[in-house]
């Protein structure tokens, strides 16, 4: 019988992924796919939203969960509701908030910005602009009718 010289198994360790590019790179990488993959699944639940958005209804609290980050935008959006269809400039909706100390122009900025966060996820708005004033959509007027 003869002896081979070379070994039946190779004790040569592998070097891991994280060693060789290191490993705050490698966490980096992984962060970035994982993001990637959440960004595609929100897509995909924003694509299912839409194409079943007319056998949904929606309530109020959702409504506010996703449009609104704090009491100021809650309070712009119950006073549109309460102005109602002729809709309500920003100096006034600021003078009816003047303990939150917002101005006119930050009016504006806040319910741009809740139509943006309302249009990524459904495809709606919460309110528009008339004229020179700002009203509830009739989505939102639907929503906030409902629970008065």
């Amino acid at each position: 019988m003869e002896n081979c010289e070379k070994p039946v198994q190779n004790n040569k360790r592998k070097l891991s992924r994280s060693n060789k590019v290191g490993r705050l790179k490698y966490n980096q990488q992984l962060l970035k796919r994982a993001q990637k993959d959440i960004e595609e699944i929100k897509l995909t639940q924003r694509t299912i939203l839409s194409g079943l958005k007319d056998f949904f209804h929606f309530k109020q609290p959702i409504i506010e969960k996703i449009a609104c980050l704090d009491e100021v935008d809650r309070e712009i959006l119950q006073v549109l509701f309460e102005v109602g269809s002729p809709g309500v400039l920003p100096k006034d909706l600021a003078t009816r908030l003047a303990r939150f100390k917002v101005k006119r122009h930050q009016i504006s900025r806040r319910i741009l910005r809740m139509n943006k966060r309302l249009e990524k996820e459904m495809g709606e708005h919460v309110a528009e602009k008339r004229g020179w004033c700002w009203a509830l959509t009739s989505f939102a007027a639907e929503v906030w009718g409902e629970t008065a």
